[in-house]
Order: structure tokens, then C-alpha cells, then sequence
């Protein structure tokens, strides 16, 4: 509680954020999808890009054995594919963090897990922070929380950042990503004050959407986050992860980002530490295409796994 009660107190003024070049953004964003890429180094980014993907499955529909295949090809994407890594972590709801995490023990693959009332965010903030003890107790090696988007929209933006960091000190060891539905902010400088709070309560990630609306995860929006952490890297010296979800979907978009990442941020960003994919289509088409790039032939969705 001192931990928390600390970081509250020290909250800046967030009315007063950077306020964002819409065109500039649009257009630099636009020319990280003009550069040209050679065959090796487009391997070496697609095996980097399949190892920064979260396979995510959170339906209703969810069940044991539906987490265990999708924990089974978090560990094995394609086994007729020498050299493959694993995916970074397996994202499900917290009542199944326990089944995931036996079946990643030993992988490396971590087990994250959504809360606070995903994907609306509203909640009751004790009945909140018991999922996240929930989730972490269950297994979660990571949280993925979603802000209250009403507050924030609202102007209380000092209950949005007080509510991330009481999250963040629930979470004990394991790691936070929290996520701004960008979609429902609309605007750029909406994401640019959203992303400084979250950063400023602790998260360990920013992430742009819960995969749930439309748009989700876009190129101009995640260049604004990614300048939000670049810069508050320069006022702080501490990384902080980015992670964009929902709409990627093809091999040569995450291409794209990693692009950006390596312009905007730096070599030290590029590894599943500090960036992640929300994207379980984008698994599928990254394969399809190592599978091009190792025999020449190009497979059709049916020898890839769906799940």
C-alpha cells in the first residue's frame, strides 16, 4: 500500500500532454510500408514477428481443450518446419491461467490473462483487483487490463491513472499490459494522454485494443505510443513494452511494424520482452509464408492449425 499510496501522490498533470501532428503521423506511419526488405533479412523478421505473437482465444465458446490445443501450438507452430520459435505467451480468460500453465511449463511460453472486466472495463474496482489476484494466483505470468474508457472520456483522468496503479500493485511479480481501446478514443491525442497515464501508474505495456471493436491496432495510432514510450524513456530511463492487437492479420504488416519499432525505438525494443503482437490470424499467414520462403510452394490455410 505505500508502494501505491506513493505513486498516486506523485501524479503529473495530465491535462497538459504533448499534443499530436495528425498529418505528420499519418504520413510517417505510411512510409514504414514503402521499405524494401531482402529474403534473408525477411526471414529473420518473420521468425522475430511469430515469436512476439500472443495466441489469443478469448470466446465464450472457450474451453479446456481448446486452451490445450492452443497451448500445444504456442509450443510446436509447425513442426514440418525446422527452426521455428515459440510464440510468446498464450492469452485466456483467468478461469483457464491454470490449464495453460501446465501445458507451457518448461516452454518459455508465458500465460497472460485479461481482467478488470474485459473488454468494457466497467466494474466494481475491488471486484477488479480480485480477478487480477485471481488471475496471478491461477498462473498468469502476465495481466492484461483494460482502463475505464467512460472516466477517461469524462476527463477523470487521475481515477484512470489511480486505478491502473492499484491494478499494477495487484499484480505482484507478474507483468502489465494495459489496454487503451484505442478505437473507442477516437482521436490521436487522446491516445497520446492515455498512453502517459498508463505509463506514469506503472504498466509494464501499453497496449492499443482489446481485439473486440473496430478499428483496433493501426499504424498511426501505434507510432503515437510508440513516440508516447520513446519519450517518456528519455524522461525516465525506463522501458516500457508496446503491444498493438486486433486487425493484424498478414506477415508483410508485421513486417511493417517491426519497421517501425526498429526506427522509432531502437534494436534494445526488438524481442518479445518489449513487443508483442495481439494477433492469432497473423500466426497462420507468418507460417504460410516461411513455408514459401523453405520449399517455394505456397500452402493453402488447410495445413495450418485454425486454432
Amino acid at each position: 500500500m505505500a508502494q501505491l499510496k506513493e505513486r498516486t501522490q506523485g501524479r503529473p498533470d495530465f491535462h497538459n500532454t504533448p499534443t499530436v501532428d495528425m498529418v505528420g503521423a499519418d504520413e510517417r506511419a505510411a512510409r514504414f510500408r514503402t521499405r524494401s526488405i531482402k529474403k534473408q533479412s525477411k526471414v529473420a523478421g518473420l521468425k522475430l514477428a511469430l515469436n512476439m505473437i500472443d495466441l489469443t482465444t478469448l470466446e465464450g465458446s472457450d474451453s479446456p481443450g481448446k486452451v490445450r490445443q492452443l497451448c500445444h501450438k504456442a509450443k510446436h507452430p509447425h513442426d514440418s518446419l525446422a527452426g521455428l520459435p515459440t510464440v510468446a505467451a498464450v492469452c485466456v480468460y483467468p478461469s483457464f491461467a491454470r490449464i495453460a500453465k501446465r501445458e507451457l511449463e518448461g516452454s518459455g511460453v508465458k500465460v497472460a490473462c485479461v481482467a478488470t472486466a474485459f473488454p468494457s472495463g466497467h466494474s466494481d474496482e475491488a471486484l477488479k483487483i480480485n480477478e487480477v489476484k485471481y488471475a496471478v494466483a491461477e498462473g498468469a505470468d502476465e495481466v492484461d487490463m483494460v482502463i475505464n474508457r467512460g472516466r477517461f472520456h469524462a476527463g477523470d483522468y487521475n481515477y484512470v491513472f489511480d486505478e491502473v496503479a492499484a491494478v499494477k500493485e495487484a499484480c505482484g511479480h507478474a507483468r502489465l499490459k494495459v489496454i487503451l481501446e484505442t478505437g473507442e478514443l477516437v482521436t490521436y491525442d487522446k491516445v497520446r494522454r492515455a498512453s502517459e497515464i498508463a505509463m506514469h501508474a506503472g504498466a509494464d505495456f501499453i497496449k492499443t485494443s482489446t481485439g473486440k471493436i473496430s478499428p483496433a491496432a493501426t499504424m498511426p495510432v501505434t507510432l503515437v505510443m510508440l513516440e508516447a514510450i520513446r519519450d517518456f524513456y528519455y524522461d525516465t530511463g525506463k522501458m516500457i513494452g508496446m503491444k498493438p492487437a486486433g486487425g493484424i492479420s498478414t506477415a508483410k504488416q508485421s513486417l511493417h511494424y517491426l519497421v517501425m519499432l526498429r526506427e522509432v525505438l531502437g534494436q534494445a525494443w526488438m524481442n518479445n520482452t518489449w513487443f508483442r503482437f495481439g494477433a492469432s490470424r497473423l500466426a497462420n499467414d507468418i507460417l504460410l509464408q516461411l513455408s514459401k520462403e523453405a520449399t517455394g510452394n505456397y500452402y493453402s490455410l488447410d495445413y495450418i492449425s485454425k486454432d
